[in-house]
């Protein structure tokens, strides 16, 4: 690798003599050891970086992206850059590159992660298998990741993050449970407790049984939770479904649509998640109240779509990677405030009769204007008789309208977990959802699938 991340951003600047341009580079250090059948398998090592330089001629932008760092090659994407500017019509939505702005004082970096080496993420995996009585299945993941910007406007700026991951599926012919934990600290993850949890869960799922279809009171365990908002929130809580009257926030921004136990945020500041200092334009970042006891009181918003709101709006730091632009700006950090339950078997007797949800999978957004989400439960699905977890059940089909689901909630728990929402298929970059579980009134079951395990 070839000098400081910034250096680097400010290399590839140069290269665009002439132009304005913006460049931003993301570089990573990372590693994962995978494990199946209670066995470390296809350990992955990581080091890249990757420059992107946008160049920009009367409203005209053009993006290329490389892994060459040397004179020459930054040279050669400014080049291109610039002849993807000119065959491009100009955008009269461009609103120009970001001017420099402070940013804020952030956590999110640990030195521990950081010095994690390969020995190490085996050594972890290996930890949460010796914790498991049941074949295991899943990975240990740690990395140090950089992002770095800087523009012709005189933005300069970078940010190195950490983050750490263990996830664990016990599962044998019959059973299967699940656990993970996420942190931007080697020290708050615990690989064998991640297990242990997935095995007591397995253990607890043999002999399921079917479940008739209807709507059911539910507790949704954390993992489950913020799945099924993250569907929700990408449509109902970016400005660009707003402006184009698509999303679920139109028409209801300043009404109660949720229940009053229901306080939501994106907040890329708080250091119980993985925190940010800017976006993917160099604003800053700024937490932002969408929900506030059951009353949508906003969206996020980044500098494109807050110039197509007749500067009206500002950006909220949101601007998401050019990659996926045109999805508008998107809520990577989304914190529902914790209630009152000390758990989940308080949740459960608050429903009484109902059904208990670990773990959601296959969803898919039906209808975001109205909030419905379809998919699968998995992993850990049981009946509630008399407010007590009982009977295991197969996996279920379901549909929901997630605002009607959000309607009516007997309780929260108190303590909100960090759930990860890493994919790690492209470059590296932490996110993570910081939610309690929840007890709904509405949950619809539509049919069943398979039963637990491999």
């Amino acid at each position: 690798m070839n000098g400081e991340p910034l250096d680097l951003a400010e290399r590839a600047l140069r290269a665009a003599e002439g132009d304005e341009a913006f460049a931003l580079v993301q570089r990573e250090r990372s590693g994962m050891a995978r494990f199946a059948g209670s066995e470390v398998h296809q350990p992955t090592l990581i080091e890249n970086e990757v420059v992107e330089l946008q160049v920009v001629r009367d409203s005209r932008l053009g993006v290329a992206r490389g892994n060459k760092t040397d004179d020459e090659s930054l040279r050669e994407l400014a080049a291109r850059a610039a002849e993807a500017a000119e065959s491009t019509p100009a955008d009269p939505d461009f609103p120009g590159l970001a001017a420099p702005a402070e940013l804020p004082e952030i956590a999110g970096y640990d030195e521990e992660t950081a010095s994690l080496e390969a020995a190490d993420q085996a050594r972890l995996a290996a930890a949460a298998i010796g914790a498991s009585e049941l074949d295991l299945y899943g990975f240990f993941t740690s990395g140090t990741t950089e992002v770095a910007i800087a523009s012709t406007a005189g933005v300069a700026a970078s940010q190195p993050m950490t983050d750490v991951a263990v996830l664990t599926l016990a599962a044998v012919d019959g059973a299967s449970g699940y656990a993970e934990r996420t942190s931007w600290r080697r020290g708050e993850v615990d690989p064998g407790e991640s297990a242990r949890e997935a095995v007591e869960k397995a253990r607890h799922t043999r002999g399921a049984v079917e479940l008739e279809p209807g709507s059911y009171r539910a507790v949704l365990e954390p993992y489950a939770f913020a799945e099924l908002l993250l569907y929700f929130a990408y449509d109902a809580f970016g400005s660009l479904g707003l402006l184009e009257e698509r999303s679920y926030a139109f028409g209801r921004l300043g009404k109660r649509v949720f229940d009053e136990r229901l306080s939501l945020a994106d907040d890329a500041l708080d250091p119980r998640g993985l925190p940010k200092a800017f976006d993917f334009e160099g604003t800053p970042k700024q937490r932002v109240q969408l929900v506030e006891n059951g009353v949508l009181c906003g969206v996020v918003w980044d500098r494109t779509t807050a110039k197509r709101a007749d500067g009206v709006q500002e950006s909220t730091g949101h601007a998401p990677p050019s990659s996926v632009r045109h999805w508008g700006p998107l809520p990577f950090a989304l914190s529902v405030a914790g209630g009152e339950a000390g758990s989940t078997e308080e949740l459960a007797e608050l429903v009484g009769d109902g059904i208990y949800i670990t773990r959601l999978h296959y969803l898919g957004i039906v209808n975001p204007r109205e909030g419905v989400v379809t998919g699968m439960t998995r992993d850990g699905t049981f009946r509630i008789r008399g407010g007590k977890i009982a009977d295991p059940l197969v996996n279920l089909r379901f549909t929901v309208t997630v605002p009607e689901l959000l309607a009516e909630l007997p309780g929260l728990t108190r303590e909100p977990v960090l759930v990860n929402q890493n994919a790690y298929y492209d470059e590296r970059y932490p996110t993570g959802i910081l939610v309690p579980a929840v007890a709904t009134a509405h949950f619809d079951v539509t049919g069943v699938g398979s039963g637990p395990g491999v």
